[in-house]
């Protein structure tokens, strides 16, 4: 692949979080960033309840239409946050709706702490495809600005042994 906008960031995001981990990943990998919007209201506490509820028993949700096509890109990163040990609705259903136009997916989370093998373990069978790489990051590390270093050393792994670019070659 040599052309590094060959590559998607794409996410989604209730509270900032993995957001904040997308958009270091992206400008890591100078790659293009997609966020998934779920047209369900999560806000406050009864959305925290019904987005839990609904990652727990899979429901898909409504999205907006995605502006980037996963199919045309060499490698697509995706990312969510972890909810009852799932991935989130609205990640749900842009992997059932987009998963299969993801030829080399890498997947990347974030967690309190659980729920980690079983979210990657539903993200690549609605991909029909292993990853690539994955990377897990705890929330408390991002909210206190302690991740850095851990996506930096992962976009060096992707360019290195995903992409097989030789060390200190640009993004």
């Amino acid at each position: 692949m040599e052309d590094s906008k060959d590559i998607l960031v794409v996410y989604y995001s209730r509270t900032g979080t993995t957001r904040r981990v997308a958009e270091a990943l992206a400008a890591e990998l100078d790659a293009e960033l997609e966020e998934v919007i779920d047209t369900t209201p999560r806000a406050g506490a009864l959305g925290y309840i019904k987005a839990g509820k609904d990652a727990l028993f899979k429901k898909l949700t409504g999205i907006e239409e995605p502006e980037k096509d996963p199919a045309d890109y060499g490698l697509v990163l995706v990312g969510t946050p972890v909810w009852a040990s799932s991935i989130t609705p609205a990640i749900r259903t842009y992997l059932q709706q987009n998963g299969s136009g993801v030829e080399q997916p890498i997947f990347f989370l974030t967690t309190h702490g659980s729920g980690i093998d079983s979210t990657f373990r539903q993200m690549e069978e609605l991909c029909g495809r292993e990853p690539l790489a994955t990377l897990s990051l705890l929330a408390r590390e991002v909210k206190k600005d302690e991740y850095e270093a851990k996506v930096q050393a992962f976009a060096e792994h992707v360019r290195h042994e995903v992409l097989g670019q030789p060390p200190g070659e640009p993004a």
